[in-house]
């Protein structure tokens, strides 16, 4: 099972909350938050990023199916630019939770750093979607869903490679926003085009 552990507190209704996308140049940050059934195993679940496209979307549907609970929130671009990146990732997360149909009394947040939800205590884990199957479970779905937003972007935009590479700072996005300049769904406080490092891969 990778060692992954199913909860922190095995006697709260406990919810595992991961966000997907914060270092992307373009597109809406997402988070999700997923309550799993007690005694809930899948030998494959794991952290988003350990797993291949196509397991991350078996494991999505696997998910969706059988967790107890779960739901997707989202901060804009504007969102973005307006209160920064670690501010809207936290609001994609409230946004999660708000909307999950069972009322979690325990949030395991992914990284070290977090806004508490009003009236529900958490605990944050860093490097927490190798650890806990509820944060992997909720990778997944963060980064499944915002590849479908990407993807859909990219028919609108298909010369900056969204399909592919999903908003990241690669080689070709750089230079695509160097020949075309920026779209509406950039996000204009990063720095596009220097400081940052370049992405060695276009597939992500």
């Amino acid at each position: 099972m990778k060692g992954l552990l199913p909860c922190l507190l095995p006697d709260r209704v406990e919810a595992g909350c991961d966000e997907a996308g914060r270092g992307c140049l373009a597109g809406a940050v997402f988070a999700a938050a997923v309550i799993l059934p007690p005694g809930f195993r899948h030998d494959e679940l794991n952290d988003s990023k350990q797993l291949s496209e196509k397991r991350r979307y078996a494991l999505r549907m696997v998910i969706e199916q059988e967790a107890a609970c779960w739901a997707i929130g989202m901060a804009s671009p504007e969102e973005i630019d307006r209160i920064n990146i670690l501010n809207a990732s936290f609001l994609a997360m409230h946004r999660a939770i708000e909307k999950l149909t069972v009322a979690p009394e325990h949030l395991l947040i992914d990284g070290n750093r977090f806004t508490p939800y009003p009236d529900i205590p958490h605990t944050t884990i860093i490097k927490g979607d190798g650890k806990y199957l509820s944060i992997a479970a909720a990778s997944i779905l963060a980064k499944t869903w915002r590849d479908d937003y990407m993807k859909a972007l990219d028919r609108e935009y298909p010369q900056y490679g969204w399909k592919q590479n999903k908003g990241y700072p690669t080689l070709t996005h750089r230079r695509m926003i160097q020949q075309s300049g920026i779209t509406p769904y950039h996000r204009k406080t990063f720095t596009l085009l220097h400081s940052q490092p370049v992405l060695p891969f276009d597939d992500l």
